[in-house]
């Protein structure tokens, strides 16, 4: 009987809604007499299984046979406790993925707390530093804390800064004389063009007002050519002031700023080189060496850029100004000598390309 039951049973199909809710099932009463028959009598229910379909359907419409009472106790209003296997199948379950209950800590996180630490350590030793180098610089002015002084290099630095100072000088005189040369030319160019107008129109002065107008034309001339001189003049002596020498005054401004954290580290070595000499105290020492000796090797090679880039400055300074001003004395005596040929010949000498006349001036397509 029991055979028949099971046989019955396994191949009986069960509605099951989308919910998960079983349908009302035919012969309701029947069937329910025959399982408690067999759960008396028969195998264990919970360890059987119905398969939806009919047999040879797929392995995913298996159903055990518990939760069709689960399903039935439930539709009547009773509340049953879960079952051993229930609870063993969700342990089961809960130990495969144990990320479903449990936040792992993603790469990205590990990446950005990181950079934040990174940074938080960078914050750190910039104040350290900050404190230690204005300790420092307040003490040297007070007159309180002592300086490394070079004296050689401190001349040489000094000297620099005193040459820039009157090349710029030099730069802004010529740049004045460019402007009021430019006025005059402009001036000889409007007055040798009023000559040749006058000149067509008083044929009783037309040989007067030729000469003149031809005389102004040729001044004119030459002083656009004595332009192009002082103007190539002051865009080298620019480039050695503005360029050459401000590159070499930044590495002078590293290099004092390296020597000022020397002093401070060195400052600092010493006034715990002269205190108590206990283990928490010889730590400090020797991280306070560490540092010195790395602030010291960063000195005394900015030292030697420094000194490495004021010979080659001057080396260059004297072969520039060398060359430009015997430009600007050939040209300015060729011009009030007026010796045009010589100022040609001045020009082509230093590789000076006069500008056409209106090159400055900026083009139709760009004034629209």
């Amino acid at each position: 009987m029991a055979d028949s039951i099971m046989s019955k049973a396994a191949t009986m199909e069960i509605p099951i809604n989308s919910n998960g809710d079983t349908g009302t099932l035919p012969e309701d009463d029947s069937l329910e007499q025959d399982l408690q028959q067999v759960m008396v009598s028969g195998p264990n229910l919970n360890e059987t299984s119905i398969v939806s379909g009919g047999y040879g359907g797929p392995a995913g419409g298996i159903i055990p046979t518990s939760t069709i009472k689960d399903i039935r106790m439930k539709s009547r209003g009773v509340n049953l406790p879960h079952s051993h296997s229930s609870a063993s199948r969700l342990a089961h379950h809960s130990d495969q993925h144990p990320g479903s209950s449990n936040h792992n800590t993603s790469p990205t996180e590990e990446v950005s707390r990181g950079v934040a630490v990174e940074k938080l350590d960078s914050v750190k030793k910039w104040g350290i530093n900050t404190y230690k180098c204005t300790k420092q610089m307040f003490s040297e002015k007070f007159g309180r804390g002592s300086r490394t002084v070079d004296m050689e290099l401190e001349a040489q630095i000094e000297l620099l800064k005193d040459t820039k100072s009157k090349y710029e000088n030099i730069l802004r005189l010529a740049t004045a004389l460019i402007s009021h040369f430019q006025s005059m030319v402009q001036t000889q160019q409007a007055l040798g063009d009023t000559f040749t107008d006058l000149s067509q129109k008083s044929p009783e002065l037309q040989d007067e007002f030729g000469y003149n107008a031809e005389t102004q034309k040729l001044l004119c001339k030459n002083g656009e050519s004595l332009l192009g001189a002082i103007n190539f003049f002051v865009s080298s002596v620019n480039t050695l002031v503005n360029k050459t020498m401000e590159d070499t005054l930044m590495t002078i401004k590293h290099y004092e700023n390296a020597r000022l954290e020397f002093d401070a580290y060195r400052s600092d070595l010493e006034e715990l080189s002269m205190g108590p000499r206990d283990a928490a105290s010889m730590v400090r020492i020797e991280m306070a060496q560490h540092d010195y000796q790395i602030h010291r090797d960063k000195y005394e090679r900015l030292r030697s850029d420094v000194t490495i880039k004021l010979k080659f400055l001057e080396e260059n300074k004297v072969k520039v100004m060398h060359k430009q001003l015997l430009l600007f004395h050939n040209a300015t005596s060729a011009y009030f000598a007026g010796n045009q040929q010589q100022l040609e010949q001045t020009l082509i000498q230093f590789n000076v390309k006069l500008k056409p006349p209106g090159s400055d001036k900026p083009s139709w397509l760009e004034e629209q």
